[in-house]
């Protein structure tokens, strides 16, 4: 740190170094930084509070030796994953959400180090401290969001603004520069304001400079474009929640229930229909699990799917878990059936990213000796190979299933592929209403980062339509069975943030790496000078 104080006798202002703040100070105040994180992100949405959170961590590990800067890291991510993801101790225990927040706290230790590392760069050049505290942000997640085992995005600070103007910059880079666009907010909190005053008299214009630019950033948010080039099509969509009888684990051996609500509910709108009280959909959409009995093998589960896609007759896309193709394996699926013909099997889509310890179990002898809780994943899932690009006939919907709307690269892939509609299946059963809500954020943030209309369907809720603007509509409440309609604009062209690809992320990612070596340099230059004096 740097601060600057005024001699009497001198009209230039002179420099003096400013120590890292005190330990006592430190700690609570990285713990605070957590905290702020975490009320950033749904269900509290106090957006505000994200660069906020940042600045307290980059306060709290700045000047300090690695180690201390990794703990003071690792404190914030306590602070911030283990109640984010309370949610995973709700029916399987404590242990998996211990280890799970342990692990993700461990990345910020990460962070909290690389800070305490680039301290001498942002001390020699203290308003870099913004773009620094950026790239380093962007450099973090993108190691999380695909280490260990596929990684786990949960808890981006991009999914923190699904109500906040900077929203919109993923229309332009997509979820990273959103995370930038946060980091940077904060760096600048930090630049501007972290410092000892001479007075009232000098404090005004680093104060002004920060707002002025905080306000600039908004700013440049709220005045991007939102969504894409299409020929003016629209398509009526469906979302069936049909519930399920218990929330927890259990929903498993409701198998039979939950396909019943969903199938009873879909005849329920095909009366109305009859009746005219509510218009035909083009296409219906059932969440994730919707049919846990195999409906390509059970005949009693695929003729109960039938009677409901013969009497709206219209397409149903049915979240499915498929027996195979191997002895002890098994797929999440989304499957078109067609009113008159059934199972289309050109039209399926297998989970890419099956989550690992819940579908499937990797190194599952090392997991047994940690918890035999293990061995309630019975069957592992396999995992998917291509894009989840769906032709329903009225609209190619680009799906995928539950956490895989947190992964980049696997919404993207469908849009590349035609999606003109994005479409997510989720079950939340075995969780809360707060997963929900933050699952429905990422959603927000896809739809504009493609320039699409997109929608949740999920088996309790939350389920809702979002537009390409990012604003939700006809959302539903939870544990609760609900159907909902809207009409939604189809869109065949790219945004920015498509066309880019994973580029913004490579880049400011590859920065972050500059940033270290440059620090890296001038620790060494310090040392040599410290030598040679």
């Amino acid at each position: 740190m740097t601060t600057l104080d005024r001699d009497e006798t001198r009209t230039t202002p002179v420099v003096r170094r400013v120590d890292a703040v005190p330990l006592r100070v430190a700690v609570p105040l990285a713990v605070a930084a957590g905290v702020a994180l975490l009320l950033a992100f749904p269900p509290y949405g106090l957006w505000p509070l994200a660069p906020v959170g940042v600045a307290g961590l980059a306060v709290a590990a700045h000047r300090r030796r690695l180690r201390a800067g990794a703990g003071l890291g690792f404190l914030t991510g306590l602070a911030l994953f283990a109640p984010l993801l309370e949610w995973t101790n709700l029916h399987t225990g404590y242990l998996p959400w211990v280890l799970l927040s342990l692990l993700q706290a461990g990345y910020l230790a990460l962070l909290g180090a690389a800070t305490a590392w680039v301290s001498p760069l942002v001390d020699r050049h203290r308003w870099g401290w913004p773009a620094v505290t950026g790239v380093l942000w962007v450099g973090q997640e993108a190691l999380r969001d695909r280490t260990p085992f596929g990684g786990f995005p949960w808890g981006r600070l991009a999914f923190s603004q699904d109500t906040s103007p900077l929203l919109r910059l993923a229309w332009l880079g997509g979820a990273p520069l959103v995370t930038f666009a946060v980091a940077v907010a904060g760096g600048l909190l930090v630049a501007g304001l972290w410092r000892r005053w001479p007075g009232v008299e000098g404090a005004w214009r680093p104060v002004a400079g920060v707002a002025a630019a905080v306000v600039l950033l908004c700013a440049v948010g709220l005045a991007m474009p939102t969504g894409s080039a299409g020929d003016g099509r629209s398509v009526r969509v469906a979302i069936v929640q049909g519930n399920v009888p218990r929330l927890g684990l259990d929903f498993n051996a409701q198998r039979q229930a939950v396909l019943d609500n969903h199938v009873d509910a879909t005849l329920d709108l095909a009366r109305q229909v009859t009746a005219g009280t509510a218009q035909r959909p083009d296409l219906v959409v059932w969440p994730e699990n919707s049919s846990d009995i195999d409906p390509l093998r059970n005949t009693g589960a695929g003729a109960r799917i039938s009677e409901a896609a013969d009497a709206i007759g219209v397409p149903i896309l049915v979240g499915a878990v498929l027996v195979g193709p191997d002895d002890g394996e098994v797929r999440n699926a989304g499957i078109l059936w067609r009113p008159g013909a059934g199972p289309d099997l050109s039209q399926l889509y297998t989970k890419r990213h099956p989550v690992p310890f819940a579908e499937y179990v990797p190194l599952r002898s090392l997991a047994r000796m940690v918890s035999t809780q293990v061995d309630r994943v019975r069957a592992d899932f396999v995992a998917g190979a291509t894009p989840g690009v769906v032709d329903a006939g009225p609209a190619v919907l680009g799906d995928v299933i539950c956490f895989e709307v947190a992964y980049d690269g696997l919404v993207r892939d469908t849009v590349d592929g035609g999606a003109q509609v994005l479409v997510v299946q989720t079950n939340n059963a075995t969780f809360d209403v707060a997963e929900a809500r933050q699952q429905l954020a990422m959603v927000r943030l896809r739809a504009v980062e493609h320039g699409r209309a997109a929608l949740m369907a999920s088996t309790v809720g939350v389920s809702g339509f979002v537009s390409p603007d990012g604003r939700v509509s006809d959302a539903t409440g939870f544990n609760t069975r609900a159907v909902v309609v809207r009409q939604l604009t189809l869109a065949d062209g790219g945004t920015p943030a498509t066309r880019a690809g994973v580029w913004p992320e490579v880049a400011l990612a590859g920065l972050a790496v500059a940033v270290l070596a440059g620090a890296a340099g001038l620790r060494r230059h310090r040392r040599r000078a410290a030598v040679g004096r």
